[in-house]
């Protein structure tokens, strides 16, 4: 088997995340799958992949020879494209990742609109909250909301986000407003975990970090659900600005704390390609990244407290004196 193949059947069963999914993608027998696997293995002198009963992943050395094969297989597809057809018009399929809710209102039109424009391109978009591994799980794109470690990943910026601290203008009416982080503590508090610690929030005073312990009385995996908790007085909630952006607007949730809040997050494109990156990679990563930095949510790269991007916050005509609440007792709501 000649070596090209035997890269092909590597990066598919990593990506297909078994010898099983390989051969069907491929159109090989199993055992051919895993001749191919063992010859490479034997000529490159080194395992590529862990097995367990449970799953195949790849070792230090097979993480790095994926990137290459990746590479490699992908110059040939573009070239191959190139003779085909014209550069503008790239093939293959793109899979991209990004976070649940930004995903919905930010790349799922622009990823329509590219379907729409490339239509020898497959799509396979991905939106979860967790963070991605771009070279184990096959992803080409990802977008990334937090600052980032040292990487051989590309980053492309976007822009920021800010994280802010809300609340239903009903519930500061019975409970009263908090005029300093360390009164959460006298709150009800839902944590959503996609952007703070559960049970620690961040603040900044006076140019340095707050952390600010509390007891939250409901703890959420879900942006939405921290929302809709807010919105019927469950309690405050820390939410980056774009989360809660439409009802910021609509007068249901409003920001307090607001001279505390943390620094401002960067959001990223990250892609593994280098320099001649293949078609689908580069005509996505040029049709979204002017529309994302002109985003009037990834706009905020001070850190001063300013006004939501879509308009003024509405602010309630009245508003009871601050009053200590109650501590709550912890509830924990997981999405099933």
């Amino acid at each position: 088997m000649d070596r090209l193949r035997e890269m092909e059947v590597f990066v598919a069963i990593v990506d297909r995340g078994s010898f099983t999914g390989a051969s069907e993608k491929l159109g090989m027998s199993a055992p051919a799958v895993s001749r191919a696997l063992t010859s490479l293995e034997a000529r490159l002198g080194t395992p590529l992949l862990t097995r367990t009963t449970r799953s195949i992943r790849p070792t230090e050395a097979g993480l790095s020879y994926l990137d290459t094969c990746r590479k490699v297989l992908d110059t040939i597809t573009d070239a191959e494209a190139n003779i085909a057809v014209d550069r503008d018009n790239p093939v293959g399929t793109l899979t991209i990742s990004a976070p649940v809710l930004f995903g919905q209102r930010f790349i799922a039109p622009l990823v329509n609109a590219y379907a729409r424009r490339y239509p020898d391109v497959n799509v396979n978009a991905v939106y979860d909250d967790r963070t991605t591994r771009l070279l184990e799980e096959g992803v080409d794109i990802a977008i990334r909301i937090g600052h980032l470690g040292d990487s051989s990943i590309f980053a492309v910026p976007l822009g920021f986000v800010r994280r802010r601290t809300y609340a239903a203008p009903a519930y500061l009416a019975e409970h009263g407003e908090p005029v300093h982080p360390r009164e959460l503590i006298n709150h009800h508090c839902v944590s959503f975990t996609g952007v703070s610690n559960p049970f620690e929030w961040e603040f900044y005073e006076n140019g340095l970090r707050l952390p600010v312990r509390l007891q939250p009385r409901m703890i959420v995996n879900l942006a939405p659900v921290a929302v809709t908790a807010a919105v019927e007085r469950i309690g405050i909630t820390q939410l980056f600005s774009y989360q809660a952006a439409p009802e910021a607007h609509a007068g249901t949730l409003q920001p307090v704390l607001s001279a505390f809040e943390p620094e401002s997050t960067p959001v990223n494109l990250l892609h593994v390609e280098r320099r001649g990156a293949s078609g689908k990679v580069r005509t996505f990563v040029e049709f979204v990244t002017g529309t994302l930095r002109g985003n009037v949510h990834l706009q905020y790269g001070d850190n001063a407290a300013i006004t939501d991007a879509i308009g003024p916050t509405p602010v309630p005509a009245e508003r009871k004196v601050a009053r200590r609440a109650k501590r709550p007792t912890s509830v924990s709501a997981r999405n099933s």
